[in-house]
């Protein structure tokens, strides 16, 4: 197989592959954490119809933006941080 820096090299059965230029590989600086997993910690699971989940996908294509980010909106325009619920 021909090796070159920079290219993949090493292909095992036509599955894996692992870049040429490993050092560079291995010493490039991390990728960043997307905003959302640096703040949002807790997995929140909700059964939802076949129907309801393509309108939330529609909705949230539509507006540019992800399901998760239109239902983390939608969580915080109905139940604020600052407000006090009845006791």
């Amino acid at each position: 197989m021909p090796t070159q820096a920079g290219t993949v090299t090493d292909t095992v059965a036509g599955f894996a592959t692992r870049p040429g230029a490993a050092e560079r590989w291995i010493r490039q600086a991390a990728p960043s954490a997307s905003d959302a997993a640096a703040l949002f910690s807790a997995r929140l699971t909700i059964d939802v119809t076949p129907a309801m989940r393509q309108r939330l996908k529609l909705v949230a294509v539509t507006r540019g933006t992800t399901v998760a980010d239109l239902m983390r909106a939608l969580i915080d325009a109905h139940f604020p941080e600052n407000s006090e619920e009845p006791t």
